[in-house]
């Protein structure tokens, strides 16, 4: 959640240092800071607020050619210029900045304070430059891994000391970290996005491991000195990709930007000739395809939601039993592992806590996991026992929204891999792909109508709340909506499966309670109308998405929008879009920040 960049080499730190947490601004923060080495000194600036308000108090002249920076998303201590990282121990040398959190942090204070340490913040993680403090002498990595072995919790750490100038410490347990290596420089982040305009030539650390990086190279070990050789990967990405490129918001860019990202997910695994799908990265054979009893699908936020429509659809299509799963909960449920069941991990930043925790219990008791991720070389497509890149491009904005379609994008794939292996024709093959490829040009249209999107949100922005209903493999879509709606708007928005309304969420209904309808054509379409009907009886405001021609719902609802027409399992590709779209839009008319909500992370690495 939080971000952190280090630097040691010949330019100046503090611009190479204020620039990568620039970059990191999309995973969310509430404060930072940066400190900068030089001679025998280290200064430490930081400051509640924005970058922008770190930079308004960072003196000019600051010299130094290595240093350290952090965005703090609050966990422990409130937010406040004090419990902003960096944080150093009490001579004030020993300074580090930490993502994730110390759960013995608490015992260890106590000892220190006994010692004579003298605290400053309220965080767990200001522990840990103590702790570093006692153990040092004159090495800095040995002090770092001393401290280490007694620290519980998860961690993502950068650690420099002046009295070993150009130097820093990084390791990593359960929080990612990133070295970058460039000519003469190196470099540590918890994300690429913050180091690569300066290189593109990266190393993955692994859990349990730390390096010490110097401008000319680097050197990575575990706890206990067993050297590790890495190897080093190259980002295939450009910079152009992380930058706005002249639109207003990176959210407005990403929604815009996904008839291209299911063009990716798709190119390359549709094999028309025998009218199917091929997904190298599952390894596994044909054989254990054909053997797959059930699925289950585990994610958090927006990512389990895309797993709700794979589940219907595999239910659906490939007649295989399927259940998504909330990944917070499965971990501490003591899960039963199914006996020829397979497991999807889906995470966009394949960091989300939840979801690798909840994978990495599944494996231990015997399970074959999968992960369906967007970032290469995260933790999740690492560790998984397979799966299958979306290809979405970096996500900048904190409400996910291309990804969500390249991950069912993905499951949808596999879901025609799986019938055609069992009872789809090859005719019904041909028909599922075409209707696949056309996604993204009836996306087009979609958003050549969104100025009818704009001023539905212009009349309905001011409501304080507000129901999304749908049915069947839309019902996701109706929760995915209010998510979108709930994240930027900060409009309270509940997703409800449409005949569910009967049972609780009608005695909300009323003038002041505007409701959006997903109504497609499709068997369950009378269903639906007949819930609207009950929601007009009772003079609720109704927004329906319906079907281009299609003049009945229209007669019930307030307002309507039209989509394209499409086979009605495709639906959920269309009808994600205008909810986006009305999100975005609400909150644009609220004033709110749309890429950067309060409270809200885009890679969430803690529990």
């Amino acid at each position: 959640m939080c971000g952190i960049i280090g630097y040691c080499g010949p330019k100046q730190a503090v611009e190479v240092l204020v620039e990568g947490l620039k970059r990191l601004e999309y995973r969310g923060y509430d404060s930072a800071g940066i400190a900068v080495g030089f001679k025998n000194e280290v200064t430490v600036i930081k400051k509640k607020g924005k970058i922008k308000d770190l930079r308004q108090v960072i003196p000019d002249g600051i010299k130094g050619n290595y240093g350290i920076g952090h965005t703090r998303w609050a966990t422990h201590g409130s937010v406040n210029d004090i419990n902003a990282h960096p944080h150093s121990g009490c001579a004030g040398k020993i300074v580090i900045a930490h993502n994730g959190i110390i759960e013995n942090y608490t015992g260890l204070k106590e000892i220190l304070e006994k010692e004579g340490h003298v605290f400053k913040s309220e965080t767990d993680s200001e522990v840990i430059a103590h702790l570093i403090e006692k153990y040092y002498t004159d090495d800095l990595e040995k002090a770092v891994k001393e401290a280490l072995s007694i620290l519980k919790g998860t961690y993502g750490i950068v650690c420099i000391n002046p009295d070993e100038p150009d130097r820093i410490i990084g390791a990593r347990n359960g929080s990612p970290l990133v070295l970058g290596v460039g000519d003469g420089e190196m470099f540590l982040a918890s994300d690429v996005t913050a180091i690569i305009s300066h290189t593109k030539q990266v190393v993955y650390l692994e859990d349990g491991e730390v390096v010490s990086i110097r401008p000319d190279g680097f050197k990575t070990t575990d706890l206990n000195e067993n050297r590790i050789e890495k190897d080093v990967e190259y980002i295939s990405w450009e910079l152009e990709e992380i930058e706005k490129n002249g639109f207003s918001h990176f959210m407005e860019k990403e929604i815009l930007e996904q008839p291209e990202a299911i063009k990716r997910a798709i190119s390359g695994r549709v094999i028309t000739d025998v009218a199917s799908a091929h997904l190298g990265g599952l390894d596994l054979t044909t054989k254990e395809l054909l053997n797959i009893e059930r699925v289950k699908i585990i994610g958090a936020g927006t990512s389990y939601h895309a797993g709700m429509v794979g589940a219907y659809l595999l239910e659906s299509i490939a007649r295989i039993p399927c259940v998504p799963e909330i990944a917070s909960e499965l971990r501490y449920r003591n899960p039963i592992i199914e006996r020829n069941t397979l497991y999807f991990a889906i995470s966009q930043s394949g960091e989300t806590a939840d979801t690798l925790y909840a994978m990495r219990e599944l494996q231990r008791k015997g399970a074959t996991v999968l992960g369906v991720c967007n970032v290469v070389g995260s933790t999740i497509a690492r560790e998984s026992d397979g799966g299958v890149y979306i290809h979405s491009g970096p996500e900048i904005a904190v409400a996910s929204t291309k990804a969500f379609s390249s991950q069912i994008t993905v499951f949808y794939l596999f879901a025609l891999l799986l019938s055609r292996m069992r009872d789809m024709s090859y005719e019904q093959g041909i028909d599922y792909i075409d209707n696949l490829r056309s996604i993204p040009a009836k996306m087009d249209e979609i958003f050549r109508k969104r100025n009818e999107i704009k001023k539905l949100a212009e009349k309905y922005a001011h409501y304080k709340d507000m129901l999304f209903l749908g049915k069947g493999i839309n019902y996701p879509v109706a929760m995915e909506g209010a998510l979108k709606l709930k994240e930027i708007s900060y409009i309270h928005a509940e997703g409800y499966t449409s005949a569910e309304i009967k049972h609780g969420p009608i005695a909300l209904i009323n003038e002041e309670t505007p409701s959006v309808f997903l109504v497609p054509d499709g068997g369950l379409k009378e269903k639906v109308i007949s819930n609207m009907k009950e929601v007009k009886a009772r003079e609720g405001k109704i927004i329906a998405i319906t079907v281009e021609g299609d003049d009945s719902v229209g007669e019930i609802a307030d307002d309507v929008f039209m989509i394209p027409k499409i086979n009605e399992i495709f639906y959920p590709f269309l009808l994600v879009v205008p909810l986006q779209l009305f999100s975005y839009y609400c909150a644009l008319e609220l004033g709110r920040d749309v890429d950067q909500p309060r409270n809200l992370a885009k890679s969430v690495t803690v529990e």
